[in-house]
């Protein structure tokens, strides 16, 4: 496996000298400051160094142009000066997020490894996991800090859920970290340093102590953020299962409040989210996909469905908020609900046509076409100030002119989407993952424009194919 390379044929970076805060923080995953965002590509399943599921995450670095396999990193726990070593079932990349956590310009890469084991043999903790803060530089990510798991005997899969934002409104970002087990989200408090301890603070709950409380064995699965209150902070979005059941559970969380817990506000249930504002009225909204039938999730629907939660002032928001909803049933959404489409299954918010609301990318993960089952498509739904319009409404899929590939069995095109501005014209590029393509290789699709795509795997960025490496599990961007 090649150790953290920058492009083919060049040598692992060296550890940059940290830089003096910049003025302005980089943008969230613009690793070389250049001022382009980039891709990070977890593939959980890679093969490293022979150890099976040890995990992988390829860093492809965005340009005037778009996104450029030429310009690559690929990162794992083998690599030059990342802590810990690539093990069997660590899955490491199996969540990434991304922020500017020094200041100093560029935006910095945190990976979790969620089944890490952590101990010493004789006191072993299996599939405790580990959370790593790659650092940004100018000639991208190098060096790396480990984010200890503080409690680790009160939870498991630490790293099994991130998201990073500005939580409790001081103007440093923070991290969030899901996990299992009766503590299972940390909020780890900025500033961050590149040397040192981290001594800002955290803070530490556990969702199954709220008045509809999380199932501890799943923990918290999936988190999101964003200033859903226009107050210049930003909310937590924390997924799970409910407790008693596997049922979606979701919730809004005010991390400012140390014991945020007991003031949880409950949203429609869903296993994904995406936050952004799609009515351009100043207050992020959230969008969340829950891709069940409903008589296996109560907050489901035939062939899935997505929650437009908008967001509003606090007052109106805890006690008044509005939501819509959209299936395949819905006027204007292309296709038609069947049982098992997963439509939900992957969300994204992001503006493509740069008209200032946010329209969504859904993954409707499994699909079917013809003999083909579990190929998967991605339906683009256009944002306005009263929620998703119809017009302009489209369905894209491997049997898509101009979309790379033929639909096959158990592709998943569209368990992941990512709509970000790659190119810097203030408009959302589209970037689709389908893990299960090639056999569970997976692959990534990119798009100019969203009939112009280009295709990608994991040999691309140096990631093994022996085994499964479910490329594209986690889009980050």
């Amino acid at each position: 496996m090649a150790t953290c390379l920058l492009a083919s044929g060049l040598t692992p970076l060296a550890l940059a000298v940290p830089a003096a805060h910049a003025a302005t923080p980089a943008a969230p995953y613009d690793f070389n400051g250049d001022g382009y965002r980039d891709l990070a590509i977890g593939a959980p399943g890679a093969t490293v160094g022979g150890k099976t599921k040890a995990g992988a995450v390829s860093v492809v670095y965005g340009s005037s142009t778009g996104l450029r396999t030429t310009k690559y990193q690929t990162i794992t726990q083998n690599s030059t000066g990342v802590p810990g070593s690539a093990e069997t079932s660590d899955a490491f990349g199996k969540a990434v997020t991304s922020a500017d956590l020094d200041r100093d310009g560029y935006a910095d890469l945190v990976v979790g490894a969620p089944s890490e084991d952590i101990g010493y043999e004789i006191n072993p903790d299996p599939d405790d996991g580990t959370v790593v803060i790659l650092w940004g530089g100018t000639a991208g990510l190098s060096g790396a800090s480990t984010l200890e798991n503080v409690i680790s005997n009160d939870r498991d899969h630490y790293g099994q859920a991130l998201t990073a934002g500005d939580f409790d409104g001081d103007g440093d970002d923070d991290i969030a970290v899901g996990a299992t087990g009766n503590s299972n989200i940390t909020i780890m408090k900025g500033p961050f340093a590149r040397s040192g301890e981290h001594m800002s603070g955290s803070t530490t709950a556990g969702m199954g102590y709220g008045s509809r409380p999380f199932n501890d064995t799943y923990g918290v699965e999936y988190l999101s953020s964003g200033d859903v209150l226009g107050a210049g902070f930003d909310s937590l979005i924390v997924h799970g299962r409910a407790k008693g059941t596997d049922d979606a559970i979701t919730a809004w969380a005010d991390g400012r409040i140390t014991n945020f817990t007991d003031w949880l506000e409950y949203l429609p249930g869903g296993y994904v989210s995406s936050v952004a504002d799609v009515n351009k009225d100043g207050y992020a909204d959230i969008v969340t996909g829950n891709h069940r039938e409903s008589a296996a999730d109560p907050s489901g629907a035939l062939g899935g469905k997505v929650t437009l939660v908008y967001g509003a002032a606090e007052a109106q928001f805890t006690e008044n908020r509005k939501t819509a909803s959209y299936t395949q049933a819905t006027t204007g959404v292309p296709g038609a609900p069947e049982s098992g489409d997963g439509f939900g299954g992957g969300v994204s918010l992001g503006d493509i046509n740069g008209d200032g609301h946010a329209d969504l990318a859904v993954g409707a993960t499994y699909e079917s076409f013809g003999a083909s089952e579990d190929t998967g498509t991605v339906t683009i739904l256009y944002g306005s100030k009263t929620g998703f319009s119809a017009t302009g409404a489209l369905t894209l899929s491997q049997s898509t002119s101009g979309v790379p590939g033929t639909s096959e069995h158990n592709d998943r095109f569209g368990g992941r989407v990512l709509l970000a501005d790659t190119v810097k014209d203030g408009k959302a590029d589209l970037t689709v993952a389908g893990p299960g393509e090639n056999g569970s290789d997976g692959a990534v699709w990119s798009f100019k424009s969203l009939t112009n795509g280009s295709v990608f795997g994991p040999s691309a960025t140096g990631v093994s194919t022996s085994g499964a490496p479910a490329f594209g599990t986690t889009l980050g961007s």
